[in-house]
């Protein structure tokens, strides 16, 4: 039997291959199968034997065909060139293999996963002779506008720095060497880490800063922090993809890595065709400039999905560990339990609920734990913001992978059919929504914002909490058989629905909101809603106060920019109260003329 990890294939089910004389594998070596060397990672050992789940197409492999271990751990090539490009879960760049065989990627064909012959700018930041430490930065190229891309030392790496240059190279040239014992090691610009590892840190932080996101229902009641994890289950057709895209297009990560995880192609193309056309709004540079995307569509190989959502995660790890913000968006985790569970049934392992593996909950909180705010190696504070995407089917979110995801993900959005098939988007039900962030947040609210942000968005809830209430009596008794006062709560609650929580994906103005925006937004209708509540006590009839001309200019705020929202909320504050207490003037003197009306009645 062979002892170096060359072996040949006896049995091949779907996208799993059994291959014999195996010794000398080891568990997730990278292995090559059949005479194409189609792309695997042995999964299981037993004997002899190695089970090995194929990243491509298996059909056409025979048992006979040679496999061949490589010895080395599933991994990632990092370094300049990442950003802006569009891989495979293999990391292939996309472009490049179209090049070579067309639309489709043909079986076991590689290409250079970062341009090895493009020549970057290589600035050194530390000196000959220095002691340096794995994760150190020792130089930096600057890879876009608005991406200074950091050179590290490789993790497991330290050592006296002998030789450092500064000039033009390629990632595959060698920019530094360092003297390990008595080992020299040439430190190129790029470098391999295994997906299935997470990175090194010297220590975790507390998530005590917002990932602003842009979206106002997100932002003002559900909001995640830089470093945190969230969640976003829904129906088909509630608008996952969707809210994940506004997300990735004007949050305020400094890196984004967008990952199809399984989805339809004509998404994916969507992302494809869009994200290089869009301006970042901070910069007003190109999007692309700080995105990374990673294509792995339902057509292709279940298995892929695993390669794909690791290689993401550790893609953001990376740009974590220069100092940046980075997010990672997976749509959706749902298409990658489903390959496990495809998986695992061909291992004929033991089923758990709904023939999903027993371990699916272990891996969900692997994956999202890779999250989180950190100080590097280098001494840099980073964090890397997980946000997935759920699709269980019905929109039955008492399956196992949304119970599997909430049970480790600090915030939920819970995408709503009824609000999606009335038009309502984001289609995020504030009902059953809940953030875990706040209490950590509240510092940084109170230092950026406002100190009576959180209390502010509390009040407005439980306006929308009593809205929900009373729309349920309305269904049985109607509108007209409610008091006046309960009457004005609906129409607060409509404004709070339809004027801030709806929010328009395709308007130039509407579809990202800053903070500050929002902030002026909510206080204008919650300051209408006590003048409006107050009114309705005294007899203002709740139709005469949806009819004046503040409550119609508070629906049009989300069309004004943001360089004027503060002067015409300012304008609008003043003409709210001047209208509100018209109408109670004019109230107050008509229940004095019935009051003087029935005393004269009762003198005669």
């Amino acid at each position: 039997m062979a002892s170096d990890g060359m072996g040949k294939i006896e049995r091949i089910t779907g996208p799993l291959v059994v291959a014999s004389d195996m010794l000398g594998s080891s568990m997730y070596d990278v292995a090559r199968v059949g005479e194409e060397g189609i792309i695997g990672e042995i999964i299981q050992l037993r004997g002899d034997k190695a089970v090995i789940q194929v990243y491509e197409d298996a059909s056409g492999c025979k048992p006979g065909e040679p496999v061949k271990s490589l010895g080395v751990p599933l991994s990632v090539e990092l370094g300049p060139g990442l950003i802006g490009n569009i891989f495979d879960g293999l990391q292939r760049p996309l472009e490049t293999i179209e090049k070579r065989t067309g639309p489709f990627i043909a079986r076991g064909a590689l290409a250079e996963r970062l341009d090895k012959n493009k020549k970057w700018r290589f600035v050194p930041l530390a000196k000959k002779g220095a002691n340096v430490k794995e994760g150190e930065i020792i130089g930096y190229v600057d890879e876009t506008k608005l991406i200074r891309h950091y050179i590290m030392v490789p993790q497991g790496i330290s050592g006296k720095l002998t030789q450092i240059s500064g000039g033009n190279f390629t990632v595959a040239e060698a920019v530094a060497k360092i003297q390990s014992g008595t080992q020299a090691i040439s430190i190129k610009m790029s470098q391999e880490r295994p997906v299935r590892t997470a990175a090194k840190i010297r220590r975790r932080l507390e998530a005590n800063e917002p990932l602003i996101t842009g979206q106002r229902v997100i932002d003002t009641f559900f909001p995640v922090a830089k470093g945190g994890t969230a969640a976003i289950p829904g129906p088909f057709g509630s608008g996952k993809t969707v809210v994940q895209h506004e997300i990735a297009k004007w949050c305020d990560a400094q890196v984004i890595i967008y990952c199809g995880v399984g989805e339809r192609g004509n998404e994916m193309a969507e992302v494809l065709n869009e994200f290089p056309q869009l301006k970042d709004p901070s910069t007003g540079e190109p999007l692309m400039a700080r995105t990374v995307l990673i294509a792995n569509t339902s057509n292709m190989p279940v298995a892929a999905r695993e390669s794909s959502i690791y290689a993401a995660v550790t893609i953001a790890e990376y740009f974590r560990d220069m100092g940046y913000s980075a997010a990672v968006m997976a749509d959706s985790t749902s298409r990658w339990a489903e390959a496990m569970r495809e998986i695992s049934t061909r291992l004929e392992e033991m089923p758990g609920e709904e023939g999903y593996p027993a371990y699916l909950p272990k891996r969900l909180a692997e994956f999202y734990e890779r999250a989180g705010k950190v100080q590097t190696l280098s001494g840099k504070t980073g964090a890397v913001t997980i946000i997935g995407a759920v699709s269980p089917p019905g929109g039955d979110l008492t399956e196992p992978v949304t119970q599997g995801t909430l049970r480790v993900v600090k915030t939920f959005w819970s995408l709503d059919a009824a609000l999606a098939s009335s038009r309502h988007f984001p289609a995020i039900n504030w009902l059953s929504s809940y953030s875990l962030y706040l209490d950590t947040l509240q510092k940084w609210y109170n230092e950026n914002l406002d100190s009576e942000w959180l209390s502010k968005r509390e009040k407005a809830l439980k306006l929308l909490q009593q809205e929900a209430e009373l729309r349920d009596i309305v269904q049985l008794v109607g509108e007209e058989a409610l008091p006046n006062q309960q009457k004005i709560i609906l129409e607060i609650g409509r404004m709070l629905r339809e004027d801030f929580l709806r929010q328009s994906a395709y308007d130039p103005v509407d579809e990202h909101t800053s903070l500050n925006k929002q902030k002026l937004m909510l206080y204008a209708i919650l300051d209408f809603a006590d003048l409006a509540i107050e009114a309705a006590e005294k007899g203002v009839l709740t139709e005469s106060i949806a009819q004046t001309d503040s409550r119609h200019e508070i629906s049009r705020l989300k069309e004004v920019p943001e360089d004027s929202i503060e002067s015409q909320v300012k304008k609008l504050n003043q003409k709210m109260r001047q209208e509100i207490a018209q109408l109670v003037a004019e109230r107050e003197k008509q229940a004095a003329a019935v009051q003087a009306q029935q005393n004269e009645k009762v003198t005669q």
